[in-house]
């Protein structure tokens, strides 16, 4: 996304400032966020330099409330980032696919099945 907070914040119901707490070895803000369907939190490192160290999400309409966690590191800007860093090289064997042949494009990859029980779900 370009512009994050554009389109993340317009589905905000709820936030809180949740203080400070140290994620790699660094200061961070820490705050949360909810929507109808998820919640989400955020660590910022502080300083002169904020950049996002941790992301949580939170998924309040499936059972159990799944969580996806991703934590970053030596996160760089501007000249830090080399160019050639994000030069795409193809496999030799690369082809293009259509949609309906994408395999395993689900949260749930093809080697599960869903079973249903007996009198049950």
């Amino acid at each position: 996304m370009s512009d994050v907070y554009q389109q993340l914040m317009p589905l905000v119901v709820d936030t809180k400032d949740l203080g400070s707490g140290v994620i790699g070895g660094v200061e961070c803000d820490h705050l949360a966020f909810r929507t109808k369907e998820v919640d989400w939190q955020i660590w910022i490192a502080q300083g002169d330099r904020p950049y996002p160290c941790r992301y949580v999400i939170t998924s309040t309409k499936v059972t159990g409330g799944p969580q996806y966690t991703i934590d970053f590191r030596a996160w760089k800007t501007g000249a830090e980032v080399a160019s050639d860093h994000f030069r795409l090289e193809l496999p030799t064997d690369a082809r293009k696919l259509k949609p309906g042949e994408l395999r395993d494009f689900d949260e749930l990859p093809g080697m599960f099945a869903v079973k249903r029980i007996k009198g049950g779900k």
